[in-house]
């Protein structure tokens, strides 16, 4: 990225709406809007624009005055990106917005990359790396309560808890290096248990932000869920319960569902993207090929999601297909679904069924998929099971791999000092580690990423942000 350029993009998604915002940024920023806008006042000029203020006009291409334009102005180093920001807003749709990049082009601007304006608001300090990734996670969130944890994350809350947690480390990996460097100095040694609880409190904080990482991550991204049972025990009910409209076709014919039919629906405060799979049982050698191959999806689906809802009929006796599900749901994030309850299955065979699919899932859920009112307490049954229905949005959580990656090595490093204090090494044994975890949370927060970490944060950034 060279910040000597100024570069301009469309701030707004394509095609059809009320507005169309192209942003420019750089040194030449208002240099370049002069040549292409003409304020409806004409002894307004872009060049004696104050930060913060606005004027009307209208932007010319090849000298022909093409639309009216409403331009917003901000002066370095009160913008978004640290530098002049222009933001020239038109009439929506593609023409426009075209006909203004080109303009914009031909006066000197280059396009922006994608995440640009946002990367060189970290180069110039304006934000933090941690908080850049929070602009992109508000943009994908799912639900109110995703994007809340990603606001909270854009104010600051995971840097400065990292910072602090490095504060700390920083103070102790001082004091171990003056006792250790600079004996004549008399400096005090830190009690084997006095260094060790500093260490512990460090690796606590760090274990309960990579705990979190999971439930956070489905409130702000959503997750892949399918739905797994055999043929006829209301998987497709169930579907259309969730979509809230007939997205799948429900008969008493056993294989009528035959491929992986997808449906992105909002479960309380989860995304769900559901993928309700053909009904699993043995066609056997001869039996239909289609059927068979949408079985095989069905399993494969399951690899792959984030969430199982394996659908039983409630009180029936388990049959081999039923057993062959619930032994694949082992160890996954499953929730057996006892569908049917309408039909009032025998108290003693419903318990007789629960026991034997206890062992599979880490919990059961009896419901009628008929009824609307199953759709919330499937709702609170999802949110207990991913870890979402007690997430506070207003703590420090991490909100990408990268992240989580940082902060894992940090926490392992930690754990690997507490480990040779155990072991009697001595102080500067642990000083080693010490600097390993501060190194990986400066890469956390950015304060120590190279171009290649750079490039592979803002490579996922739409184009205009």
């Amino acid at each position: 990225m060279e910040l000597e350029k100024t570069v301009c993009a469309l701030a707004t998604p394509p095609g059809p709406g009320g507005i169309a915002v192209v942003r420019v940024s750089g040194p030449q920023a208002y240099e370049a809007v002069e040549k292409v806008f003409r304020p409806l006042h004409r002894e307004r000029s872009v060049r004696a624009a104050h930060g913060y203020t606005a004027l009307l006009g209208h932007f010319v291409l090849r000298g022909q005055e093409l639309d009216e334009t409403i331009a917003l102005f901000f002066r370095a180093p009160h913008s978004y990106t640290g530098e002049d920001v222009i933001e020239l807003s038109v009439h929506g749709g593609s023409a426009m917005a075209e006909s203004l990049l080109e303009a914009l082009y031909l006066a000197g601007c280059a396009p922006a990359g994608p995440g640009e304006f946002t990367r060189r608001a970290v180069v110039n300090g304006r934000l933090s790396l941690t908080q850049a990734e929070a602009v992109m996670e508000i943009i994908a969130a799912g639900s109110r309560q995703g994007a809340a944890l990603a606001k909270t994350a854009l104010d600051g809350a995971l840097a400065k808890t990292i910072g602090g947690i490095r504060e700390r480390l920083q103070t102790l990996s001082a004091h171990l290096t003056a006792w250790i460097d600079y004996p004549e100095e008399d400096v005090p040694e830190l009690a084997p248990g006095e260094l060790t609880a500093a260490l512990g409190a460090a690796k606590a904080q760090l274990d309960a932000l990579i705990a979190g990482y999971g439930a956070g991550a489905v409130l702000r991204r959503g997750v892949d869920c399918v739905l797994l049972g055999r043929p006829n025990v209301g998987k497709s009910t169930l579907l259309n319960l969730l979509a809230g409209f007939d997205r799948a076709i429900v008969t008493p014919v056993a294989g009528t569902t035959r491929d992986v039919v997808e449906q992105a629906v909002q479960l309380g405060d989860i995304r769900l993207n559901l993928f309700d799979t053909a009904g699993v049982r043995d066609v056997g050698a001869q039996g239909d090929a289609v059927e068979a191959e949408g079985i095989r999806r069905s399993w494969n689906k399951l690899d792959e999601a984030g969430l199982v809802l394996a659908v039983f009929e409630a009180g029936a006796p388990l049959t081999e297909d039923d057993k062959a599900i619930a032994a694949r749901c082992a160890g996954r994030p499953a929730l057996a679904v006892l569908n049917k309850q309408d039909l009032q299955p025998p108290p003693n065979a419903l318990a007789a069924q629960e026991q034997a699919l206890r062992p599979y899932f880490r919990a059961l859920l009896p419901l009628t998929a008929k009824d609307p009112a199953s759709r919330d307490v499937l709702a609170g049954a999802v949110a207990r099971l991913l870890g979402t229905a007690h997430v506070d949005t207003g703590a420090a959580a991490l909100c990408s791999a990268r992240q989580l990656a940082a902060a894992t090595a940090a926490r392992d490093a930690l754990a690997a000092a507490i480990e040779s204090q155990r072991q009697g090494l001595g102080p500067d044994a642990a000083g080693v580690c010490l600097a390993d975890a501060q190194r990986a949370l400066a890469e956390l927060t950015g304060e120590d990423a190279g171009e290649a970490t750079l490039d592979e944060v803002f490579s996922t950034f739409c184009v205009g942000k």
